[in-house]
């Protein structure tokens, strides 16, 4: 048995801290993803700052990732050993991108702050202000507006360029040459004694559609390929027998023939063939097998698997591109780029709404020229007609229902991850569920028979461990007084071991996949059974019963399978697939026209969750299933999905009605500018109400 553990959890004060020098640029990203409080990330952060050439290292708890400041070149490989002698699962990642999210907020924020007072300079005019005094006026709303504008419409401005410059158009250019026309049209106005100036209705557009886009990043921010995910579960190093001696390189540099040597809890990095003898592995991860399995000399393991023992020596079959873990990154790459292309509604309305506010405008300008002669009166009323019409309301009706919803979701213990998951959501049909880890769990109950002295060591060796079985153990035992057993050890793949009044005590594995605890010289076997995890009969009846039709997916045995099916009344059942298995079972039921709903938590439900119209993980899934599904569980059991479809097809109710309050906006707005009687007051009141109403709207029904 491999056991895992968190030793910072048990024996670092979650109150220490590790000195940074605020200066440090990250040289390496590590992957935690064992961690999951305050005292692991200060147990990594000093076992990191002990090593030699590591300077500073900072654990981010969220992300599940550590930064560390090393010389660039720094072989990782003993960090990575470091921590895993401690009990801390880590391999190497790229450093991810920050989110633009600060960006918008930052434009956002001077925008907001120049409308305010823009606007009070606006209010003396409309009361009545004339001559000198209004001038004046005018002058300090340009002195605040014409530089604010230029900075906080810069991201309409970058959007806007590249795609006039290509010859088409998108959202941004209406909005960018509102603006623009607005302040040009304003400071020409004012050079020559206009009475109106357009600085706060181009200001306050610019605030509304910025609040639109921040809104949207909120969604976003929390987006990552899965599939760079599942690149980053390969470890960068590995280490290769060359003439008898061990070597460390680069998984890019192992060539097919290579002998390599993995210790008991490693990951295998390459496809490869068993040279050593028999070895127990963990394959769940790529086939969903709940069990260990156990595998010869001369079988072949593949990239991505857990040695559960060892060491082992293997020779490489597969390198490089060709090995099972990145032909599956390749099938969720492939995957998430055809899901990417899916058009959200508000794309899907951009794209009638962008050219005719383009068309609307021009033929008032035209004819207003037309008929007057008067270029002056034209350009007028063609801002007016830009800025009436420019997409506030439209911008806003997306993801203001998307943030209500997604925050009643959340607290209903459902994270949100992608910006157009709630309009997929609620066009789901049919369930399709994983079955180890999303509808079962495998539990290990203590041995019949033992004395109580036995029972409560058993429970402080469970308490000496971050492992699963350890963790259910200690769960099922914390009744029990703990006994005090001294000298307790943790060695990767070789159990937890200690002794209690002169006896030694272990809870450890055997080569036959059993867990096994040893009191003295007497060995008892801990059953195990699976069992269905909290709420999944509930789950699937509410489901069924909103007519949905549910399968499960498994690449465990047919019995199992069956076992499960028939406790959960499932009828729609597919065992022994392999991860190539379940992403064909889910692209042939959406080529039936079914829109599929997966739920998985495993490397092998990856690309099934990638592909179908919607997906959603658990919250102890591996980091590339998170990443791949649209919403993420963050409470224990198995989702609330029922009542999040239902919630999901009331937003887009919403987003409907929202989209219809805009174009009644506009049926009225439009005539009135088009007719030249839009004001720069009007127009400011005329988005300022069609954002109110359709923010107002967004709050209705979206509670779970």
């Amino acid at each position: 048995m491999s056991v895992a553990a968190c030793p910072g959890c048990l024996t670092v004060d979650e109150t220490a801290a590790t000195a940074r020098a605020a200066e440090a640029v990250p040289t390496h990203h590590l992957v935690l993803p064992g961690i999951h409080c305050a005292a692991c990330i200060s147990g990594v952060e000093k076992i990191l700052t002990a090593q030699p050439g590591v300077s500073d290292a900072r654990v981010n708890l969220s992300r599940k990732r550590v930064a560390i400041t090393a010389a660039p070149n720094a072989d990782p490989s003993p960090w990575i050993d470091a921590l895993a002698q401690k009990g801390f699962e880590a391999h190497e990642a790229d450093t991810v991108k920050s989110s633009t999210e600060d960006d918008y907020l930052i434009h956002l924020g001077v925008a907001g702050f120049a409308m305010m007072n823009v606007m009070l300079c606006s209010v003396a005019i409309w009361s009545g202000a004339e001559g000198a005094t209004r001038d004046f006026l005018h002058w300090v709303s340009a002195a605040i507006a014409l530089p604010a504008a230029a900075f906080s419409a810069q991201p309409f401005f970058r959007s806007a360029w590249p795609a006039l410059r290509a010859g088409r158009l998108n959202m941004d250019v209406p909005i960018s040459l509102a603006i623009a026309l607005a302040c040009a049209m304003s400071l020409y106005e004012i050079t020559h004694g206009g009475e109106d100036a357009w600085f706060d209705a181009a200001l306050s557009l610019t605030f509304f559609l910025l609040a639109g886009r921040v809104l949207d990043q909120r969604l976003r921010r929390a987006a990552r390929s899965a599939a760079d995910d599942l690149t980053a579960l390969e470890p960068s190093r590995v280490t290769c027998i060359v003439d008898g001696q061990h070597v460390s390189r680069p998984v890019e540099e192992v060539a097919i023939g290579d002998i390599l040597h993995l210790t008991a809890g490693a990951r295998v990095p390459v496809d490869a063939t068993l040279i050593s003898g028999s070895a127990s592995i963990d394959a769940s991860a790529l086939t969903g097998e709940s069990d260990p399995v156990s595998r010869e000399k001369g079988a072949a393991v593949h990239a991505g698997e857990v040695l559960l023992d060892g060491p082992h020596r293997l020779r490489a079959t597969r390198v490089g591109e060709d090995t099972t873990l990145r032909r599956l990154a390749q099938l969720v790459a492939t995957a998430e780029s055809a899901r990417g292309k899916m058009r959200g509604l508000a794309d899907q309305a951009a794209a009638i709404y962008t050219p005719a506010v383009h068309i609307i405008s021009f033929g008032a300008f035209l004819a207003w020229y037309l008929a007057t002669g008067d270029i002056r009166q034209s350009l007028n009323v063609a801002v007016a007609t830009l800025i009436i019409t420019c997409p506030c309301a439209l911008g806003l009706a997306v993801p203001a229902v998307a943030v209500a919803a997604t925050g009643s979701l959340f607290r209903a213990g459902l994270f949100v991850r992608s910006d157009t998951a709630l309009e997929r959501f609620a066009r789901i049909d049919t369930v399709v569920f994983d079955k180890t880890g999303t509808l079962t769990s495998r539990a290990f109950a203590p041995p019949s028979g033992l004395t109580p002295q036995q029972i409560a060591a058993l429970r402080s060796l469970a308490a000496a461990s971050d492992h699963p079985i350890c963790r259910d153990l200690s769960k099922q035992l914390s009744d029990v007084p703990a006994a005090k057993v001294t000298d307790i050890s943790e060695r990767l793949g070789r159990g937890v071991t200690g002794t209690i009044d002169g006896i030694p005590v272990a809870l450890l594995g055997n080569e036959n996949g059993q867990t096994l605890y040893r009191y003295g010289d007497t060995e008892y076997v801990l059953a195990s059974e699976e069992r269905l995890l909290p709420g999944a009969v509930e789950v699937v009846r509410d489901l069924q019963d909103q007519g949905m039709d549910v399968w499960m997916l498994t690449g465990d045995k047919p019995e199992n399978a069956a076992r499960i099916a028939e406790a959960l009344n499932i009828t729609h059942v597919q065992c022994e697939l392999r991860p190539e298995g379940k992403l064909a079972a889910v692209q042939s039921l959406e080529a039936s026209g079914a829109r599929v709903l997966m739920v998985g938590d495993g490397l092998n439900d990856t690309a099934a969750l990638a592909v179908a119209t919607a997906s959603m993980a658990p919250g102890t899934a591996l980091d590339a299933s998170r990443n791949a599904a649209d919403v993420v569980a963050v409470s224990n059991g198995v989702p609330r999905i029922a009542p999040a479809l239902a919630l999901a097809r009331r937003a887009r109710q919403r987003i409907l009605q929202n989209f219809a309050l805009a174009l009644c906006y506009n049926a009225i707005a439009v005539p009135i500018a088009v007719l030249g009687f839009a004001s720069p007051l009007a127009a400011a009141i005329a988005m300022s109400t069609s954002s109110i109403t359709v923010v107002l709207n967004a709050q209705r029904g979206t509670r779970i």
